[in-house]
């Protein structure tokens, strides 16, 4: 009697997908139009803060709730959405998740009072966190081969600029619509954007999975031990602004983490001994191509975004500039990004792991020279010189993202497309979360220690650069697991071609 697959006999097997090569870059175009939607309420609405305080009357708790709210939500149900739709239909929840999002922005959109704001956030994060998966699914069902590691290249570019365009888009809308309301423009906007992607997905995505007669099994208890344990991870970070009045209490949530980490890999393995699916199969992290680019790409997202805000608060609140002005400086970022994920993404299937060791190098030699710029150059050419290297840093970021999500994916079964691709969106959220806090952290920390010593410039120089050192740890992490895994790749082609 032959022995069955656990993962065959729960997953149904995928369906044969005949498109044409036009009907998948336009299933392409939908999926990460609408990942970029929801990378987008990342960070645009970081800028609007200040016109939400004045607005609604909200305290600083609940600020940082409107934010973290949304961040904690989408990593709560990304790995639990990756493993249903791998095992259903990725495009029905695709859909589901959208028309979540949309929604919630609608009631973001609303909101008459700040509690209500951070509930409809929250739920926006839950949409963001349904459909984010199903792109990386969808991504890696319809493609293969070389053509994958272009459509990922492109889906790290749109990425990219999601990231970078974010704080600008903010800043613009808010100016269009008034320090009073122009918050709302942020969430209003997502309402048309949101409805004519509803019916593109209708119209457009395939059909990735046959009919199933097999129950969906999510393994309920690991779920709710793999959302404890991230709450409790994520809480404490997200929750760190450098401020003398962040609540110390917060980190013993992570002895929690711990405590409930443990849990659930000791429950992981029992579920996996009776011959269930689990959660999360750990079998995924033997596979070194898959283990070593989410570890990579979780430094990296540990320092990227906080590159971003450190830069923003430094050319604000150090240098003066409106919000609008201050992202414009990332756009130059944006337009090589997308460009070098384009090249990076055609290269990564004859250059492998090289591509992505260049782009850090690129990144660290940028971090460098942003600090440099905003210490050397003069006030009133700092921010000009500053988007200057931001070009350059961008050319590398895009050598970054996208080939190493398709090295990332390159070994994984396409049954668990969806999970796979969602524990290393968890990672980006995991990383930006705590990267973020420790550059706040070190940001505000030296501002509140200097203010009384040294004239105002001097200290925003002295902050900007002392967090910097925090994006530069991290990134050079992402630097030595690059070389590491370059290295084991060298060395097992030698090694292949020594016995042939």
């Amino acid at each position: 009697m032959s022995h069955q697959d656990p993962a065959e006999s729960v997953h149904p097997r995928t369906a044969t997908i005949l498109l044409s090569q036009a009907a998948k870059w336009r299933a392409f175009a939908v999926a990460v139009s609408v990942a970029a939607l929801t990378i987008l309420d990342l960070s645009k609405v970081n800028v609007s803060l200040p016109s939400i305080e004045a607005s609604l009357g909200a305290d600083s708790t609940q600020l940082q709730l409107i934010v973290s709210g949304y961040v904690l939500a989408f990593g709560l149900f990304l790995v639990p959405m990756g493993r249903l739709g791998d095992q259903r239909s990725r495009r029905a929840l695709f859909i589901v998740g959208l028309a979540t999002f949309t929604l919630a922005s609608l009631a973001c959109a609303l909101a008459p009072t700040a509690e209500l704001l951070m509930a409809a956030r929250f739920i926006q994060g839950i949409g963001a966190g349904i459909q984010m998966p199903q792109v990386l699914g969808i991504i890696q069902q319809i493609f293969v081969g070389k053509e994958r590691g272009r459509a990922f290249g492109l889906f790290g570019a749109v990425i990219s600029i999601s990231t970078a365009i974010g704080p600008t888009l903010g800043g613009l809308l808010i100016a269009l619509g008034g320090d009073g309301d122009g918050w709302r423009w942020i969430f209003w906007i997502n309402l048309p954007l949101g409805l004519a992607a509803i019916a593109a997905a209708i119209w457009v995505l395939p059909t990735t999975k046959g009919r199933s007669p097999r129950p969906v099994t999510l393994d309920p208890v690991g779920v709710i031990l793999f959302g404890l344990a991230i709450f409790a991870l994520m809480w404490p970070f997200l929750f760190t602004t450098g401020s003398p009045d962040d609540d110390p209490m917060r980190w013993w949530l992570l002895v929690v983490f711990v405590v409930v980490a443990a849990l659930f890999v000791a429950w992981e393995r029992r579920y996996a001994a009776s011959g269930k699916v689990p959660l999360i199969p750990f079998s995924l992290f033997q596979i070194s191509s898959y283990r070593n680019a989410t570890l990579l790409v979780t430094f990296y997202f540990a320092g990227l975004p906080a590159l971003f805000l450190l830069t923003t608060l430094y050319l604000q609140t150090g240098l003066g500039l409106a919000p609008v002005f201050a992202g414009m400086v990332g756009i130059g970022f944006a337009v090589a990004s997308a460009v070098g994920s384009w090249i990076g993404g055609n290269l990564v299937s004859t250059h492998g792991r090289g591509v992505v060791v260049w782009g850090l190098i690129i990144v660290l030699a940028a971090i460098a020279g942003l600090v440099a710029t905003a210490v050397l150059v003069p006030a009133e050419w700092a921010p000009y010189a500053m988007a200057g290297v931001m070009v350059f840093a961008g050319a590398g970021g895009g050598l970054v993202v996208s080939p190493n999500q398709t090295l990332a994916l390159a070994d994984i079964p396409v049954r668990e497309g969806g999970l796979a691709g969602s524990l290393g969106q968890l990672g980006q959220r995991i990383g930006t979360a705590v990267g973020t806090a420790v550059g706040l952290a070190l940001f505000y920390a030296t501002i509140f220690r200097e203010s009384d010593s040294k004239a105002s410039l001097e200290v925003y120089h002295d902050a900007y650069m002392i967090g910097s050192i925090s994006v530069a740890v991290f990134i050079s992490l992402a630097l030595v697991i690059g070389v590491v895994d370059m290295t084991r790749r060298r060395r097992g082609a030698a090694s292949d071609e020594f016995q042939i």
